[in-house]
Parts: C-alpha cells; sequence; structure tokens
C-alpha cells in the first residue's frame, strides 16, 4: 500500500467512531474502490462481515453502530421500535435478565439484508415490518453513532401489537404508567393511522387506568375502534368499555 492510499483509508475511517461498519458502496462513492476495498481487506485493515460489509480490524460493531451507518451511507429507513425503544429511553421498570432482544423495524418495501443475520451482535434480534409510516421516528446519540428509533409514543403502540406474544400486559401496563408526558398531537396522528383495533383499544384502556391527564385532549371521535368484541387473551376478564378480554392480573392491577 502506497503512502497517499494509506492516507486515504486512515482520513475515511476517521470519520467515523470505532465500532463502525463500512459499506462497499458508499467506500466507492468516497474515492475508495473496489479494487482498493480487497486490497484493504486481504491488507488485514477492514475485515469483511458479508459481501460489501466490513469494520475496521480489531474493533467491535455493535447493532446500533451497524444500524447507523447502514441508515446513513446507504439511506435505509430501519429503526428499534417496541420495549426496546423504550428502554433506551429509560422506561423501562425492570432490567432484562440474560442476552438483550432488541426489536428491529424495515420498512415494508425493504428487507433484512443477510448481514444483519449473519454477525453476532451480542444481543437477540427480533425482526419485524412497520405497520406505520414514519409518524413519531427520532434519534438518539449511542456512542458516537445516531440511532434511529421511535419515540415513546409510537414505540408503545408497537409494544401492543407485539402483546401478548412477546410482552406482557402487566409489565407494559407499568410502562404506561411511567408515560406521563406523551404528546397528544403525535398520539392523535399515531391513533389515527394505526390499523389494528386491538392496538388502540389497550392503548385507551391503559391510558384511563393510569388517569393520565394527556388522554383528555385525544380527539376520541377521529379514532376508529371498529366494532365487535376483541379476545387478546383465553380465558380472562371482559372490559365492557373497551369491548377486550385482558389478562386478570391487568385487570386486577392497582
Amino acid at each position: 500500500m502506497n503512502a497517499p492510499e494509506q492516507t486515504k483509508i486512515n482520513l475515511l475511517l476517521q470519520q467515523l467512531p470505532s465500532g463502525a461498519l463500512y459499506f462497499g458502496a458508499w467506500l466507492n462513492e468516497n474515492g475508495i474502490s473496489y479494487s482498493l476495498q480487497r486490497h484493504y481487506r486481504n491488507s488485514h485493515w477492514l475485515t469483511a462481515i458479508d459481501k460489501g460489509v466490513m469494520y475496521r480490524t480489531g474493533e467491535n460493531p455493535s447493532l446500533f453502530s451497524a444500524l447507523s451507518c447502514f441508515n446513513s451511507q446507504l439511506n435505509k429507513r430501519f429503526h428499534i421500535g417496541a420495549l426496546s425503544a423504550l428502554e433506551m429511553r429509560g422506561f423501562a421498570h425492570y432490567v432484562p435478565l440474560g442476552r438483550q432482544t432488541i426489536v428491529v423495524y424495515c420498512p415494508h418495501d425493504e428487507w433484512f439484508p443477510k448481514w444483519f443475520s449473519k454477525y453476532d451482535w451480542g444481543v437477540d434480534i427480533l425482526k419485524k415490518y412497520a405497520e406505520y409510516s414514519e409518524t413519531g421516528i427520532t434519534t438518539v446519540n449511542e456512542n458516537g453513532f445516531d440511532v434511529t428509533l421511535s419515540s415513546p409514543e409510537r414505540a408503545f403502540l408497537e409494544s401492543l401489537d407485539l402483546a401478548p406474544k412477546y410482552y406482557n400486559l402487566t409489565d407494559l401496563y407499568q410502562v404506561m404508567e411511567m408515560l406521563n408526558g406523551l404528546r397528544p398531537n403525535l398520539l392523535q396522528s399515531l391513533l389515527e393511522e394505526c390499523k389494528s383495533i386491538k392496538v388502540k383499544r389497550l392503548f385507551l384502556y391503559m391510558a384511563e387506568k393510569a388517569s393520565h391527564s394527556w388522554l383528555e385532549d385525544l380527539d376520541l371521535a377521529k379514532i376508529d375502534l371498529g366494532s365487535g368484541k376483541r379476545s387478546i387473551v383465553k380465558d380472562g376478564v371482559y372490559n365492557a368499555k373497551y369491548q377486550i378480554t385482558i389478562s386478570q392480573d391487568l385487570a386486577n392491577y392497582e
């Protein structure tokens, strides 16, 4: 490797914090040709996860850095959502035991790439396709990387959509109790956009049970709650107002 080539790769790698991913197409656009990329891999400057997906040898990319680089370098729209996004914002009433599970959402017009599942990020990943537009998507800084994730308003609705298969309803209600600062305008948009009758009824039931003041600012007449009963769990307790059958422990929770 000659000096100009070494300077070029050094300057490029210094643009991003330790643990970044580098995508072949992005490197090529920034003056690192595919032949040079191959040379850097052969010289052990870069280590490949998969074809066209690399990191600096000796570093440890995380799921957060991977998603950040994937979105920024290739103009993608993947995000962390559901309870994972709420936990990142500090809305968690317990510390998960064992290996953490992160919920990652992919737009409906995209797909999860092979490299995403090929590398061990140190966490389990629950892959889901987004049910909403980009309403309620924001970013946080995680160790120098801008990570795209759901706002608390959107994240809670996503969590309800995954309950009770992935999340316990009472656990989610305990999170709801902490959500005093949700924004009614954003909630209104999300609830009007939401297609799941189950999610909307559960959300309003929990918000009412928690006596949140922002509930009074929602225009419920514009939120389609459907018709007929919805059984969320088997052998549960029926709530007549929202026509949902919920778990006994949630119904009795004080």
